[in-house]
């Protein structure tokens, strides 16, 4: 057994429960907040951030960790730029996640969705956050992907 052998396991669950949610969030969760209206919005939006955003970041930070730790423990060369490969994507994540998403979780979580502020059609982050959230879908379903093909060619 090879120090690698338990963190592979534990890299694939963290990177699958990541990209779970990311497809979650687009199959469902984004469609049903696209659609609400603001007050409606507000409150589903801070419901949701309130439990994905303890569990989420752990998962990218669990799988983006593994990976690098990986891509620098296997040894067959495929497998090390898959993880290399993986680990970047994940990070890519967790940097759009820090600087785009996460910020509009924290401020839509401070609003009364009953008193809005005066202007929240002109500020309404939707839009935007939609078009983040979708990309952070593709990279961390990807960087799932990419460590499956990793796993296959340590076989």
């Amino acid at each position: 057994m090879t120090v690698t052998t338990p963190l592979i396991p534990v890299v694939l669950l963290a990177a699958g429960l990541a990209a779970g949610v990311m497809m979650w969030t687009q199959l469902g969760g984004w469609p049903l907040l696209s659609t609400l209206p603001p007050d409606r919005y507000v409150y589903t939006h801070a419901f949701f951030a309130g439990r994905y955003d303890p569990f989420m970041p752990a998962c990218m930070l669990v799988a983006g960790a593994g990976d690098v730790a990986l891509a620098v423990l296997v040894e067959p060369p495929p497998a090390r730029w898959l993880f290399a490969l993986a680990g970047l994507l994940g990070a890519l994540c967790i940097a759009i996640s820090i600087s785009r998403n996460v910020p509009v979780n924290r401020w839509i979580r401070t609003l009364d969705p009953d008193n809005l502020p005066a202007d929240f059609a002109a500020v309404d982050p939707r839009r935007s956050w939609g078009g983040w959230n979708r990309l952070r879908a593709v990279l961390s379903i990807a960087a799932f992907a990419l460590n499956c093909l990793a796993l296959t060619a340590l076989l």
